[in-house]
């Protein structure tokens, strides 16, 4: 009996003429489920969810754009470094989509959104609404990584290990098997964190509008923190620290400042 999480065989879909990424299919799945679980939100707290239908025509490509810019400029090597490929940077269904591009891109073309077009909530009040169905885009989305065979961590001989094929491991590790399936322990947080987001009131009772988004970039920094110490693919390093640590650890601090700030002012005004 197999002890290990195998790597898929294919990462496409083939119907007829069509060819299906996969890691494209992951990332369309993820941008549709969190629609609507925004849509609910944001109704629930008064809104009108038309709003989020009109804002997803924009935040949508925005944050692709930003998580395709984001990768490509913090992992320049394969793409314009020796042997790399500058037309691959364009080819998103290859994965490679860096979530603080996406998030800052995305939310600044929301920003723009609320002050230009007049809606039935704050710009606040939507993000509070769109974090739980970001983190379950995120983690559905991770599932695409499985596909591609990418963006695991180090070897293991744990039961869930990972399974990668000769072809896909990385220059020296080329004798282990099996590695830690970082994929699934990112898609596991986020949904723990999203189920945390939508069944604690804690939010809704006692802070004001913002601070569940702020909850978000906090509790997601920790676990990205922590798994990305565990990946074994290229990375920028900065003092020998992958840069997505540095990210995840800034914006950790970053909100946890912020989020004691709003809940300490709130307690004081009541």
């Amino acid at each position: 009996m197999r002890k290990f999480i195998p790597t898929p065989s294919s990462s496409t879909l083939e119907l007829g003429f069509f060819t299906f990424h996969f890691y494209a299919l992951a990332i369309l799945l993820g941008i549709f489920v969190a629609v609507w679980v925004t849509k609910r939100r944001y109704k629930a707290l008064g809104g009108n969810p038309d709003d989020i239908t009109d804002l997803a025509l924009v935040v949508v490509p925005a944050g692709i754009i930003g998580g395709r810019i984001y990768h490509v400029l913090t992992s320049p090597q394969k793409y314009f470094g020796e042997n790399g490929s500058p037309i691959q940077a364009l080819q998103i269904w290859r994965g490679g989509l860096g979530i603080w591009g996406a998030i800052s891109i995305g939310a600044l073309a929301a920003f723009i959104f609320f002050k230009v077009k007049r809606n039935s909530l704050s710009f606040y009040q939507m993000a509070d609404a769109i974090a739980p169905g970001l983190l379950i885009a995120q983690g559905i989305g991770r599932f695409g990584n499985w596909f591609n065979a990418e963006l695991f961590g180090k070897p293991t001989t744990l039961f869930w290990a990972l399974e990668i094929p000769r072809e896909s491991r990385p220059s020296g590790f080329e004798n282990f098997a099996t590695f830690h399936p970082t994929f699934l322990y990112e898609a596991i947080w986020c949904f723990f964190v999203a189920a945390i987001i939508m069944k604690l009131k804690f939010f809704k009772n006692f802070v004001k509008a913002g601070t569940v988004f702020i909850f978000y970039v906090l509790a997601y920094s920790l676990g990205r923190f922590f798994i990305e110490a565990i990946r074994i693919d290229e990375a920028n390093l900065i003092f020998g620290i992958r840069l997505n640590i540095w990210v995840s650890g800034l914006l950790f601090f970053g909100a946890l400042a912020v989020l004691i700030r709003r809940i300490s002012g709130n307690t004081l005004k009541s």
